[in-house]
């Protein structure tokens, strides 16, 4: 009898995934020649006889590389290794001009290292084993078909472009146990890798990339059976919702009487759908061996304590020290945006803490926070009430600008007058009466709509707050 089962019964099921994640490094030039290293240039334009595999050519190291791969994993909190080696990594496919592709495989740079995630129920300790320095594979494009992967495709075309890139290779434990776990974790890496400055970790551009391996077991066991690998997943949340799939797909097949086979899937997000690519590869079909043209890599201590030294505080420190004075859901949606430092900076120049955090976090995502004034943005805080919406939609908007002021904004006045907002609340409702009703009949998130098309009627001129309270008023 399995542990967490009872003869008769069908078990509770536990997700058990390790990830995978692939981040690119920005460094001026690729991993093993002077070739330059960036997005968007035209296929096929950033290449040479090194990373098109041509008979002769010799690989050198990128010193760079090697100097972020470690500062990454002291911010993962890893050991570093005191050699590390690459190796020759066996396989063919179109876009690896070589045959093979040069990682590293028994000696990493980077081991047995932990993240912890802020969670509601306290912090979970997802295990690093391990985070690797590699080159890229080239870029395939397949052509035609339905979906634009291999199965179906007329044809493929590679550019080599990407080809011979720094990649680091991050390894968790089988320590993720929810698709909001993955999510959680992945928000935190990937603020973490833009922190120390080494890549921009971006999905859509493919700088950071998320593999999932994913099986399940009976609620209570420790056992660690057969387990599938996801690919091809674009976003953190379709990465979630790939884990969901795939968790759902094994229960069904254990829940049938069947076994699930260790195989290759991937993930169509537009459909839900999984779809098997191949049998799922094992080390051994690798055939590693020790790369005869590259040294080891042997960091000296000195180098490993300057780049420690510049290792920011981690994002899972900062969201636990901002839960103190917010919740925790702010707390998380501030630091993985990049937000918490202009947040701490407005408050520290008069803003409100919470109105400041709503507002930060609900209307300057993607802001550059460093062009903001930050006495600018609080005085915007503090009057946000008062004056029209328009006009605070007009600042924010504005609010990264060099030279930004405030004043113009501050100078108009939201109407707030009961005997001038009146009548056209009173238009509002008499124009949805089944609104009404809804709302009287327990809705009450109906109140966000009144307010919504009285702000429409007067141009966003209205004091929001004094028109909900007016809505409330006459609803009762």
């Amino acid at each position: 009898m399995t542990a967490g089962t009872v003869p008769g019964t069908v078990p509770t099921w536990e997700p058990v995934v390790g990830l995978e994640i692939h981040v690119q490094l920005k460094t001026r030039t690729k991993m093993f020649c002077r070739c330059a290293n960036g997005f968007g240039g035209g296929e096929n334009t950033q290449t040479c006889p090194v990373c098109l595999g041509f008979p002769g050519a010799l690989p050198t190291v990128n010193r760079r590389a090697i100097e972020w791969t470690i500062k990454l994993g002291l911010a993962l909190d890893c050991e570093i290794a005191p050699q590390a080696v690459f190796a020759r990594k066996n396989y063919f496919y179109p876009d690896l001009p070589k045959g093979y592709q040069i990682s590293q495989y028994d000696l990493p740079s980077c081991t047995n290292g932990k993240v912890l995630v802020p969670t509601p129920d306290g912090d979970h300790e997802i295990g690093i084993v391990r985070a690797h320095l590699e080159e890229d594979a080239a870029k395939t494009t397949h052509v035609g078909g339905r979906t634009g992967r291999i199965g179906g495709a007329d044809y493929s075309l590679v550019d080599f472009n990407r080809g011979g890139t720094p990649l680091v290779e991050i390894v968790t434990g089988p320590d993720v146990h929810s698709s909001e776990d993955a999510r959680r974790f992945l928000q935190l890496l990937r603020q973490t890798i833009v922190e120390l400055g080494i890549s921009d970790a971006e999905m859509e551009k493919g700088t950071l990339r998320v593999d999932a391996n994913v099986s399940v077991r009976p609620e209570g066991s420790s056992e660690l059976r057969t387990r599938c690998e996801l690919k091809n997943m674009n976003s953190f949340r379709f990465v979630a919702q790939g884990i969901d799939a795939e968790v759902a797909r094994q229960i069904a097949v254990y829940e049938s009487g069947g076994e699930v086979v260790q195989e290759t899937y991937d993930f169509d997000a537009g459909s839900g759908t999984l779809t098997a690519r191949r049998s799922k590869e094992e080390a051994d079909d690798y055939r590693y061996f020790p790369e005869p043209d590259l040294v080891p890599v042997e960091p000296p201590a000195e180098l490993i304590e300057r780049l420690r030294a510049e290792v920011p505080e981690s994002p899972a420190r900062r969201i636990r020290r901002i839960e103190a004075e917010l919740d925790l859901d702010r707390a998380v949606v501030l630091v993985t945006g990049g937000l918490d430092g202009l947040w701490q900076e407005t408050v520290a120049a008069g803003a409100d803490r919470l109105a400041a955090a709503n507002l930060i976090a609900n209307r300057l995502a993607g802001v550059d926070g460093s062009a903001v004034d930050r006495a600018e943005l609080a005085k915007l805080v503090e009057a946000r009430d008062r004056i029209p919406r328009a006009a605070l939609d007009e600042a924010l908007a504005k609010v990264a600008e060099p030279g930004f002021s405030a004043a113009h904004y501050l100078a108009q006045e939201a109407v707030s007058d009961a005997a001038e907002l009146e009548p056209i609340v009173t238009r509002i409702l008499d124009a949805n009466p089944g609104q009404v009703a809804a709302y009287k009949g327990g809705k009450e998130g109906l109140l966000g709509f009144f307010v919504g098309q009285v702000m429409k009627e007067t141009g966003g001129k209205a004091n929001a707050r004094a028109v909900s309270e007016l809505v409330r008023e006459k609803l009762q």
